[in-house]
């Protein structure tokens, strides 16, 4: 039986613990069932559990674990237990000390009061650390969005990047293959030109030749003539 619940304690229904856990409601009754079946013990009215401040810590340990759930239910379980028995150590302790209590009533009423200043301020620290815990969640979720919008922004101007690259490459290739088409295409003009010129070379030299031979051969006519003028003298 548990007798860690102080009184005016807080308690929490299903829903209000998945929202302060970040779980959701169904994962809620599982740890809860999981934990039983491990010998962990709630508070209940009726089938309904009802949640305290360790019972949302138990609930969260069993979200963050890494180990099998059933292991880490085992662990809180036993963890609960001593937790009791050191408690119903320190209320035997307690009706040791009874006697001790002042019979003062304005003494007793001093206590009273001071216990009850304590409790508020327990109640108001527990809504702060809830709160804090909400805020938590809240910051955690955004952080969250952040990193996976600025993800999503990395990825995209990587695709980006690699686009330009690929134009780029492909802009690069076209242009060379259009400087090797004009070089291609200017050296096949100088090879025309370049057979052109030695054809018109060639005529050119077999034209001189042509008027050479003709010309020796007009110089050689007069001689001819001249050799037989004198041959008639020599006659």
């Amino acid at each position: 039986m548990r007798n860690d619940i102080q009184p005016f304690e807080r308690s929490f229904t299903s829903k209000e613990v998945a929202e302060v856990a970040g779980i959701a409601t169904p994962t809620v009754r599982k740890y809860g069932q999981i934990l039983e079946r491990n010998g962990y013990e709630f508070l209940k009215e009726g089938d309904r559990r009802i949640f305290v401040q360790s019972d949302m810590e138990a609930l969260i340990a069993l979200r963050d674990t890494d180990k099998p759930l059933d292991d880490t239910a085992k662990d809180l379980a036993y963890q609960q237990k001593e937790k009791l028995k050191g408690l119903n150590e320190t209320e035997i302790a307690v009706a040791d000390t009874y006697d001790n209590l002042p019979q003062d009533p304005k003494h007793i009423k001093e206590i009273l009061a001071y216990l009850a200043s304590e409790l508020v301020a327990t109640r108001e620290m527990n809504v702060q650390v809830i709160n804090d815990i909400t805020e938590l969640k809240t910051t955690v979720s955004r952080l969250k969005q952040d990193h996976h919008d600025l993800s999503s922004n990395i990825s995209n101007s990587a695709q980006k990047t690699q686009a330009r690259i690929e134009k780029l490459s492909e802009q690069e290739k076209i242009h060379y293959e259009t400087l090797l088409e004009q070089e291609k295409e200017k050296s096949e003009y100088l090879q025309i030109e370049l057979e052109n010129l030695k054809e018109e070379m060639k005529k050119e030299w077999l034209s001189q030749n042509e008027f050479n031979k003709r010309l020796e051969k007009s110089i050689l006519k007069p001689k001819d003539r001249w050799d037989w003028i004198f041959s008639i003298f020599r006659k």
